[in-house]
């Protein structure tokens, strides 16, 4: 009897509404949710309206040129998002047929990645998924949403202890080594290796880049100053490794970032790279993915694309899973 009565109500609803719903959460508007779905501006904000009288709620309210999720609607989300992706997998079943895809990939990275990754996995994407859309967003957005567990996020490139949780899988793709920025013009720092007294007495560039804190990569180079007498001395923080390269072609502060994050803003800036004289170690970097999307067909041609494209040979791991020890026992003793 339960059941039959949730099933008449849903007959009553037009389940389109969410269809609309999910792509205006995806676009922020109304136009280019539009334009997404194929239809008239009018048809979406009908849409809409008609929600807004379903749910009793305003859903969104307007901010400038876009549109801000209301409270409810931000609950309305994960919802949302993990029915429209698991109604893509009961349409797709095991096929996927990459030229055809008109689905949307969502890509959690760093702004570092941004610079040397992206436009590689973006180049082949366009190749292969001509059709389908590619959604690259921030780690502060992974985290508020939980996007790997909520379905929210397909994948994340992250430092490889980030999988390190009950249901989360890894593909180790490169070393990251610690690299550091100064201006050409530095008038102490004339060499390429920076020494330990050098170190101490420079002034230096902190991150912020995971909801207003340190990342990892910040956190485990602090670690390692402590290890070995360096006085790291923040005169600066900023939450982008672009914005601290631009800050160092100004001042003759020390910015530390991942090598490849250093070399490419070489190319760019009026900047150069040194290395520090006591060796630190490189730090793995990573694919990461949740355990719900591990088997649909879509999500692993996506990281099967990232993983050509990014892997370094060096790297032969095969991907695992990051299990805690208490659910490793778990499994062993086949419960």
């Amino acid at each position: 009897m339960r059941y039959a009565r949730a099933v008449m109500n849903l007959s009553a609803i037009d389940l389109n509404l969410f269809l609309v719903l999910h792509a205006v959460l995806e676009t922020g508007s109304a136009t280019d949710a539009a334009k997404q779905l194929h239809v008239t501006q009018s048809a979406v904000s009908n849409a809409l309206a008609r929600l807004r009288e379903m749910l009793g709620d305003p859903l969104f309210v307007r901010s400038g040129r876009g549109l801000v999720p209301t409270p409810r609607c931000e609950e309305l989300r994960p919802l949302v998002v993990n029915a429209v992706a698991q109604l893509q997998v009961a349409v797709d079943g095991q096929r996927f047929v990459p030229a055809e895809s008109t689905r949307t990939f969502t890509l959690s990275c760093g702004d570092n990645q941004d610079v040397c990754d992206v436009p590689r996995v973006v180049e082949a994407f366009a190749q292969r998924l001509p059709r389908a859309r590619l959604r690259v967003v921030s780690i502060d957005f992974l985290m508020a949403s939980d996007g790997l567990t909520t379905g929210e996020v397909d994948a994340a490139l992250a430092p490889q202890m980030v999988a390190a949780r009950d249901g989360y899988f890894c593909e180790d793709l490169y070393l990251e080594e610690v690299a550091f920025l100064v201006r050409k013009e530095h008038p102490r720092l004339r060499g390429s290796t920076l020494t330990k007294e050098e170190f101490n007495a420079s002034r230096h560039i902190g991150m912020v880049i995971a909801q207003g804190r340190p990342g990892i990569g910040h956190r485990y180079f602090q670690e390692f100053c402590k290890e070995h007498g360096l006085e790291f001395n923040p005169a600066l923080s900023v939450s982008h490794f672009i914005a601290a390269g631009m800050a160092v072609t100004r001042t003759d502060y020390v910015a530390g970032m991942p090598g490849r994050t250093a070399d490419a803003l070489c190319a760019m800036l009026p900047v150069k790279r040194l290395r520090l004289a006591i060796s630190t170690p490189p730090m793995p970097m990573s694919l990461i993915w949740h355990e719900r999307t591990h088997t649909d067909p879509g999500a692993r041609y996506f990281r099967q694309l990232m993983v050509e494209v990014l892997k370094e040979p060096s790297m032969t791991r095969a991907a695992e899973p990051r299990v805690k020890p208490q659910a490793a026992a778990r499994r062993a003793r086949g419960r």
